[in-house]
């Protein structure tokens, strides 16, 4: 009898210390979550103070008033640019219809004197808006010395050298003065502005045709569009003569601004700009082009592998697929670069689609590439997890759809995968937390524009170059000084992507409780 009892001991001990053993990893795990948590908190936390002092510093300086004005030239030079495209699909559709370079350049004469007429319009307007953003701009600059200088004066006066801080000549900067010429100038822009809307729309009453068959409605929605920017001078010059420098700026502008602002620019000699939807909006378009591609693919897979395929196609294509996962991103990314990126580009030259509008495209490294290979990384993540919810599937509920005379398909999407659907979410939903996260591919291969996609474009957006979240911290974060404004809005956008992560890993948790739930 005591053998059977010290056996039974020795078993009890081990798996209180196999208890203690995986308890003290979840506590590992809480414990390193709470401290990246911490963390992220601190460094970024200062961010909306200094970004609030940084508006303050824009409206007063005068920055602003002149960003009103350099909207309309910024928007002019989207369309010109949006000209230059469709003057490029033009040209490359004209060779492929047999036109030497000489006659495809002669045939577009026309068109490029109307291109170049639309560049050099706004040439005045442009002129008032480089003179003013040097008075701006020296305002600015001169605020900052002014400002190094009081945080000079203080630390030496902390480290008990009045002497020397008193040496310091703090001079106060009047700001009403600063931007009194900057706002005296709001005639002779009204003037040039007057101008150039005259002769833009002389432009759009006859535009040139198109010498090649294709791009009519591209050519249309930018003609479109220029109608709508002529439209919109008026509100322009309202807003200058309603703006006033003195208008206090809110405190939750500083969290606006980050969260909405459509614009990041950092080591700019005019004006920072931290908001996080250029970003945010890039990694979203690639993470949806990648799931639309991974998951039929990811779950079609697990499907066939769980219920169509012999054990011998089990064996061949599950250990193929789960290999993917094994692929450094780094491999990937060259391989978008050199391969797939250019290969895309020569697939839209193809005549059989010169028929869509946006093709060719111009630009090989783009949202398409990126979520493209980012769809290659998630299928593995989508296949495992899918394959795991199907097989979880009672036995009973096939037996029973069979025996009511049910095919073999009917049983899979009528029975089998209604009952997995929770699990088949979050598959999804991970898949879509791997790709979201996603750094060295994005860095590569999505082209690094920092721009909000242009979603008039319809589907030719898809193909546009986009930044992302993961993709300016990777990029940037080697480059800033610690502590400063730049370097906290970086933390800001990693503290953002954490709180999106946990959101979709929170979701899948969810899904996958109520798919266990289902099946207790």
């Amino acid at each position: 009898m005591k053998h059977p009892n010290r056996f039974d001991g020795r078993r009890l001990r081990l798996d209180h210390l196999i208890e203690k053993f995986f308890g003290a990893n979840a506590l590992i795990a809480i414990v390193v979550l709470g401290l990246i948590t911490i963390f992220l908190f601190r460094e970024g936390s200062g961010f909306f103070a200094q970004n609030l002092q940084n508006l303050r510093l824009y409206r007063l300086a005068g920055l602003e008033y002149v960003d009103i004005m350099r909207d309309e030239v910024s928007r002019h030079t989207q369309l010109n640019r949006d000209l230059q495209a469709l003057r490029m699909r033009q040209f490359l559709r004209l060779t492929r219809e047999g036109a030497t370079p000489q006659e495809a350049m002669a045939k577009l004469a026309e068109f490029d004197k109307f291109a170049t007429a639309f560049e050099e319009a706004i040439v005045p307007v442009r002129g008032i808006v480089s003179d003013l953003s040097d008075v701006a701009t020296t305002t600015k600059t001169e605020a900052e010395t002014q400002a190094l200088r009081v945080v000079q004066r203080q630390m030496l006066l902390d480290a008990g050298k009045r002497e020397e801080a008193d040496a310091v000549q703090v001079r106060e900067i009047d700001f009403k003065a600063a931007v009194q010429p900057i706002m005296a100038m709001l005639p002779a822009f009204r003037t040039a502005n007057s101008e150039f809307r005259l002769a833009v729309a002389r432009l759009m009453d006859q535009p040139p045709k198109l010498p090649a068959n294709g791009g009519e409605h591209e050519y249309h929605r930018i003609q479109n569009a220029v109608r709508d920017y002529l439209g919109g001078f008026s509100a322009v010059e309202k807003r200058l003569e309603q703006w006033d420098p003195f208008q206090p700026v809110p405190w939750y502008r500083s969290v606006t601004s980050f969260l909405f602002g459509s614009r990041w620019i950092t080591a700019s000699f005019w004006q920072d700009a931290y908001g996080v939807m250029p970003l945010l909006s890039g990694s979203l378009m690639v993470s949806f082009i990648a799931l639309v591609i991974a998951v039929p693919l990811g779950v079609a897979a697990a499907i066939y592998v769980a219920e169509i395929a012999t054990s011998t196609e089990q064996q061949l294509i599950k250990p193929y697929i789960e290999f993917i996962s094994a692929i450094p991103s780094v491999v990937l990314g060259f391989f978008g670069i050199a391969v797939l990126g250019e290969t895309i580009r020569a697939l839209t030259q193809w005549d059989a689609l010169s028929w869509i509008s946006f093709f060719p495209i111009a630009e090989r490294l783009n949202a398409f590439t990126a979520g493209c290979l980012l769809a290659l990384m998630a299928v593995p993540t989508i296949f495992t997890l899918s394959e795991d919810a199907l097989n979880s599937v009672p036995r009973a509920f096939k037996e029973a759809s069979y025996a009511l005379g049910a095919s073999r398909l009917q049983t899979i999407f009528r029975v089998i995968l209604p009952a997995a659907i929770s699990g088949v979410i979050s598959a999804v939903l991970l898949g879509f937390g791997r790709v979201i996260g996603e750094t060295m591919v994005v860095l590569l291969c999505a082209g690094n524009r920092i721009a909000i996609p242009d979603f008039a474009h319809g589907l030719g957006v898809l193909f546009e170059p986009v930044h992302t979240m993961t993709g300016i911290v990777a990029q940037e974060m080697g480059e800033v000084e610690r502590g400063v404004i730049h370097y906290r809005a970086l933390f800001m956008v990693g503290l953002f992507l954490f709180f999106i992560s946990l959101v979709i890993n929170g979701a899948a948790q969810a899904a996958v409780r109520r798919f266990r739930a289902q099946h207790n």
